[in-house]
C-alpha cells in the first residue's frame, strides 16, 4: 500500500506516529517560513506542514504543489497549535519529513468544495471531479448502505437475489422501449427492460418464491427532475401470499431503512384507498406531512345565481390555516400560479376569515355573511384562516387544487425535508381510458390481478373495476408499487381481450408467460421501489441526478462522454439499418 491510513483516520490519540498519506490537494498556505497543505481522500482531511528551517528542499518543493496535484506524504503526527474542532483531525497535523508528488493537476474548471462555483451542466461534463466533492461523495455512500441495509433485510426473510435478462423482448404496453439492434438476427430488435417484470413472474412459477434485485431499468421517455432514461429498483416478488403480507413485508423494510440510515423510528405505515385520496388531496400520491384536505362545497354554493359556481361540475377548497394576512398581491401571484398552462384553472375564489369573527370574500356580492358562516363551518375555519376556493369540471379541478394545496405547503413552511410522512395508497382502478386511442390501458400493468370481487364488472363497467393494486408514498412522492398478479391463465386472456389485444397478438408478446401459468403457477404479487427516488428523499434532494454517479442531463444526454453519438458506417452496415433518415 502506498498509505499507512486515510485522510480522516487521524487525532490526538496518533501523536508521535509516523504515518504516510496518499491525497489529492485541497488548498495550499504559503507563511514565508512555513507552508501548510490540505490533503483529501473520500475520508477527510489532514493538515501537513512544511518547515523552511528543518527542510528547505521539501518546503520549496511544496510551494509548487496545486489544487489536486495527487500527492504522498510522510511523517510525524503532531499536536496542532492552532485547532479546528469542525473536523475528526483538527487537533493533529503532520509534519512532513518526505514528498512524492505522484501526478500533476490542471486547474479545475471549477472549484472542488462543499460550496462550489460550477453550474450544473459544467459539473456535469467534469462529474468525475464533481463526485470528489463531499456533498455528492456522501449521496454515492448514502446510496451504497441503504443498497446494503436492504440486502440484510430480504436476505434474513430469505430472499434470493437473482439477475434477469437485460436485452429482452419488446412490448407495447408502457412507456417506450429503448430498442438494441441484433446484428446475427437482421431486422430483429431486442429492447432493455422497463422492468423485470415476466421474468420475476416466471420465477414464481420455478418456485423461487422470495425474490429481490436491485437492478437498472431503462424507459425512453420525457426527462424531468425524478426520472432518467436508465434507473434502479428494488424488484421483489413473493409466492403463496395476499396483499396484506406484500404490505406488511415491506412497509418492514421501509421502517428498517428509516431506522438503520436515518435514525428514525417511522409509524406505523396508515393506510388510504385511491378513491379517498383522489377526493381529498386530488392525488393518488398525497403529500400529508400537513392536512388542507379538500371541502366540497356543491351544496351550499349553488342555488345563488354566481356563474362560476353555477356551471361547476364541482366546487372545491382549501383551509390555509394562519394565511389570511396574505396581501391582494400575494392572493394575485397564487391565481397567476394556478393560471399556469400546466395548471390550466380559470381563477381563484376566496375568503378570509378575519381575527374579529366576520368573512370577507370575493364574491360578496353574491353570498351574505350568513352563507358564509355555513361556509365556515364546512371548512372548520377560524379566525386567522384563509380559504381558496375552485371550480370547474370535477377530475381537473381536482389535480388544480392539489397543485394549489402543495405551493401552500411549501409557501407556508410545511413541507419540511426533515419531516417524513409515508402512505400506503390501495385499490387502484384496474384500467384507465385512454382518449387518444380509444381503448383502456392497464393503470399499472397487465399483469395485474383485479379484485375478485369485481371481476364480473370487466363486461359491463371495466372502468369500474379496482386492481388489487398499492402504492408506498412519501412526503408526496410514489417510491414503490406492485400488484397482486394474474396467476391463471384463462384470466391473464381475459384481461389481454379488454386491453384491446387479439388472442394472436397476446399470443405474440406474452404466450410464453400464459404458457408457464398451464404449468402449476402459484398465487403472487410483488413490489417494486424506485430507489434513485428512496435515495434522493432520505438524502433531501429534488433530483434523483444527484445520487446516481453518472447521471442523464434533461436531454437524455451524457454530457461528460458525449453520449448518445453517431456510430460509424460499417457498424450501421453490420446491422442492417439504413442510414438516409432525414
Amino acid at each position: 500500500m502506498l498509505r499507512t491510513t486515510t485522510c480522516g483516520a487521524l487525532n490526538i490519540q496518533n501523536i508521535g506516529e509516523s504515518v504516510t498519506l496518499c491525497g489529492w490537494v485541497q488548498k495550499s498556505r504559503d507563511l514565508g517560513g512555513m507552508t501548510f497543505i490540505d490533503i483529501r481522500d473520500r475520508y477527510g482531511i489532514t493538515q501537513l506542514v512544511f518547515n523552511m528551517d528543518d527542510n528547505t528542499t521539501l518546503c520549496e518543493t511544496a510551494r509548487t504543489l496545486g489544487r489536486e496535484f495527487v500527492i504522498q506524504a510522510s511523517g510525524t503526527v503532531v499536536e496542532r497549535s492552532n485547532k479546528n474542532l469542525k473536523i475528526p483531525t483538527g487537533e493533529i497535523e503532520i509534519k512532513i519529513t518526505a514528498l512524492e508528488i505522484l501526478n500533476a493537476s490542471k486547474i479545475p474548471p471549477f472549484l472542488i468544495d462543499d460550496e462550489t462555483d460550477g453550474g450544473d451542466d459544467l459539473r456535469m461534463k467534469y462529474r468525475y471531479l464533481d463526485l470528489r466533492r463531499n456533498p455528492v461523495r456522501n449521496n454515492m455512500v448514502l446510496r451504497h448502505r441503504m443498497a446494503q441495509s436492504v440486502r440484510r433485510y430480504l436476505d434474513a426473510l430469505d430472499f434470493i437475489e437473482v439477475e434477469t435478462p437485460v436485452l429482452i423482448k419488446s412490448t407495447p404496453e408502457g412507456a417506450r422501449d429503448f430498442v438494441v439492434p441484433s446484428r446475427m438476427n437482421a431486422g430483429e430488435f431486442y429492447a432493455l427492460p422497463q422492468s423485470p417484470q415476466t421474468f420475476k413472474q416466471l420465477l414464481m412459477v420455478s418456485g423461487f418464491d422470495r425474490y429481490f434485485q436491485i437492478v437498472k431499468c431503462f424507459r425512453d421517455e420525457d426527462l424531468r427532475a425524478d426520472r432518467q432514461p436508465e434507473f434502479t429498483q428494488i424488484d421483489c416478488e413473493m409466492s403463496f401470499i395476499e396483499q396484506e403480507d406484500i404490505l406488511n413485508t415491506f412497509e418492514g423494510l421501509i421502517r428498517t431503512l428509516f431506522k438503520e440510515i436515518k435514525g428514525i423510528d417511522l409509524p406505523e405505515v396508515p393506510r388510504m384507498q385511491y378513491a379517498d385520496a383522489m377526493r381529498l388531496y386530488g392525488s393518488d400520491k398525497p403529500d400529508t406531512r400537513f392536512e388542507m384536505q379538500f371541502v366540497e362545497l356543491n351544496d351550499l354554493v349553488k342555488g345563488h345565481n354566481f356563474p362560476v359556481f353555477e356551471q361547476a361540475e364541482l366546487v372545491v377548497g382549501i383551509n390555509a390555516k394562519g394565511a389570511a394576512h396574505y396581501t391582494r398581491k400575494q392572493l394575485d401571484e397564487l391565481t397567476e400560479f394556478i393560471k399556469r398552462p400546466q395548471i390550466g384553472a380559470t381563477g381563484l375564489i376566496y375568503y378570509r376569515h378575519n381575527e374579529d369573527g366576520s368573512i370577507k370574500s370575493s364574491v360578496d356580492k353574491f353570498y351574505n355573511e350568513v352563507e358564509l358562516q355555513k361556509w365556515a363551518a364546512a371548512f372548520n375555519s377560524a379566525p386567522g384562516d384563509l380559504i381558496l376556493i375552485l371550480a370547474g369540471a370535477k377530475d381537473k379541478v381536482r389535480k388544480q387544487l392539489n397543485e394549489l394545496r402543495l405551493e401552500m405547503g411549501t409557501r407556508l413552511g410545511l413541507r419540511d425535508k426533515n419531516t417524513f410522512s409515508a402512505l400506503w395508497v390501495l385499490d387502484f382502478p384496474l384500467l384507465e381510458w385512454d382518449e387518444e386511442s380509444g381503448r383502456y390501458h392497464a393503470m399499472h400493468h397487465p399483469f395485474t390481478s383485479p379484485k375478485p370481487e369485481d371481476i364480473a364488472l370487466l363486461d359491463t363497467n371495466p372502468g369500474d373495476v379496482r386492481a388489487n393494486a398499492y402504492d408506498m408514498v412519501v412526503n408526496g412522492t410514489e417510491i414503490g408499487g406492485g400488484s397482486i398478479r394474474i396467476h391463471d391463465r384463462t384470466l391473464q386472456a381475459l384481461m389481454f381481450k379488454h386491453l384491446g389485444f387479439s388472442k394472436e397478438e397476446a399470443q405474440k408478446q406474452f404466450g410464453f408467460l400464459m404458457d408457464a401459468f398451464e404449468f402449476g403457477a402459484p398465487p403472487h404479487g410483488g413490489i417494486a421501489f424506485g430507489f434513485d427516488r428512496l435515495c434522493s428523499i432520505f438524502a433531501g434532494l429534488d433530483s434523483i441526478r444527484d445520487v446516481i454517479a453518472f447521471p442523464k442531463n434533461n436531454s437524455g444526454r451524457d454530457v461528460m462522454i458525449d453520449s448518445p453519438s453517431t456510430i460509424d458506417d460499417k457498424q450501421l452496415q453490420e446491422l442492417r439499418i439504413k442510414t438516409d433518415l432525414k
